[in-house]
């Protein structure tokens, strides 16, 4: 059996650095590509079916490349490091050409590719923490994930805002500022995650660790069915969890569809077809607020190390989700701008608790030999919740919250309320004590 060296603190650091350039993407896709499609003519009603790439790209590409790094190893690229080198090529791409989308159905095709591309880059990142790091120092590679999506998502979004201040003009129907976010998104994705790959060798597989890699079956079905062995045979905590994230991410998508038009109808008294100059400062603003919970979320993802420690994994996200609940429930009825920073900041810690601290409640659970796949379960869990959410909550805005953007997000908010419920079903278990706690980061 390897065993795994303990690594410092910048070592863990050099290694998740690229989880920030796939979240500038996420970031964009969270705050941007929803007021492109209202800029291209898009009805309220219409955005959960446009959004429809990101959860079923997730669906199919995640297990599947999960799997398919599981029975990788190459001596010189190493098991996981192709093919998020290969996800990142292809969202620097596509995010370089996205802004140039002239029509409604081609900004939604180069979003299904955008994201098969973060799918395929990020899902490899998951199962290298769990392969490099020993137990004690899973969590803080976990929460250094989160604090790089806190980081890359807020720089995203604060782009947004300053180059939405300073950028004037348009291409066709899309604003040049834009355009510049876009471009330096581009630019993040791939150098971010060719700084990890340069700087983070991956331990290699034991003699029968290969032995075993090359004699295991191939063929076009065999991931495919490994997805399958490992659901049928997936540990009772991750059922569990499952149920929490069905309301926690159902949620999460309601209010990145709804945030910048709820935001426009509070504070500035618009909608995207009434006033356009006013619907983009609200877009930037929205940029801004985003940009706030994510800062909120770098900043406390390692202070959950030690609440994690100290209370419980479970207890921590199920405070954080209460916490985010109650902000989205009053976020539309803020009509001051400034202080709709205060609901986000409960949203912030949450957002950080979301991206790393499940992980901390299921790893123990899986066996070493199936990192990746169990991985891609667990966003399967993710993007199930989206799919539906996708395919009913049109009918839902429009029927029963009368395409109200204010109504979504308070909808999104008690979603979140039942979301922490379910994790009290989840088995309490106190992190490991010898839980190490980092270094303040900028230190």
């Amino acid at each position: 059996m390897t065993v795994k060296p303990r690594l410092s603190f910048g070592q863990i650091i050099n290694m998740n650095v690229g989880f920030f350039g796939i979240q500038y993407s996420f970031g964009l896709q969270q705050s941007a590509v929803n007021p492109i499609y209202d800029f291209l003519g898009a009805t309220p009603d219409q955005l959960p079916l446009l959004n429809l790439a990101g959860p079923v790209t997730g669906l199919l590409i995640q297990p599947l490349i999960g799997t398919l790094s599981d029975k990788t190893w190459h001596p010189r690229f190493g098991r996981r490091k192709p093919y998020f080198f290969a996800g990142a090529f292809f969202c620097s791409l596509c995010l370089f050409l996205y802004p140039f989308s002239s029509t409604l159905w081609m900004a939604v095709g180069l979003l299904w590719i955008l994201d098969a591309a973060n799918n395929t880059a990020m899902e490899p990142y998951r199962a290298l923490i769990a392969d490099k790091l020993p137990a004690s120092q899973q969590p803080t590679g976990f929460l250094t994930q989160s604090f790089f999506t806190g980081l890359g998502i807020t720089l995203a979004n604060v782009s947004l805002f300053i180059f939405q201040k300073h950028i004037h003009g348009e291409h066709g129907q899309i604003p040049y500022w834009v355009f510049a976010s876009f471009f330096l998104g581009s630019l993040c994705s791939i150098s971010s995650v060719g700084w990890s790959i340069y700087k983070t060798p991956e331990i290699p597989p034991t003699p029968e660790e290969l032995a075993k890699l090359r004699a295991s079956k191939g063929g076009f079905t065999e991931p495919f069915r490994e997805i399958f062995h490992a659901l049928k045979y997936m540990p009772a905590v991750m059922w569990k969890l499952a149920l929490v994230y069905l309301f926690q991410w159902y949620a999460l998508f309601c209010y990145w569809q709804n945030a910048s038009k709820s935001i426009a109808q509070s504070v500035w008294k618009t909608a995207p077809n009434q006033n356009r100059n006013l619907y983009e400062e609200a877009v930037g603003w929205t940029g801004l607020v985003n940009g706030w919970y994510n800062v909120v979320t770098f900043l406390s993802a390692f202070a959950l190390v030690g609440l994690a420690r100290k209370y419980s994994p479970k207890m921590v996200h199920f405070v954080c989700l209460l916490m985010a609940g109650a902000g989205l429930v009053i976020f539309p009825h803020i009509e001051n701008k400034y202080l709709l920073f205060a609901p986000m900041t409960g949203f912030g810690i949450a957002w950080a608790s979301m991206m790393g601290v499940p992980y901390l409640m299921v790893v123990g659970h899986i066996p070493k030999e199936r990192y990746g796949v169990y991985m891609g379960i667990i966003n399967m869990m993710i993007v199930i919740p989206m799919i539906l959410q996708n395919l009913t909550f049109g009918f839902v805005l429009k029927n029963i919250l009368n395409n109200d953007p204010g109504k979504a997000i308070s909808f999104a908010g008690v979603f979140l309320f039942i979301a922490a419920s379910a994790t009290l079903l989840i088995k309490s278990v106190k992190a490991d004590p010898e839980m190490e706690i980092p270094l303040p980061v900028g230190h």
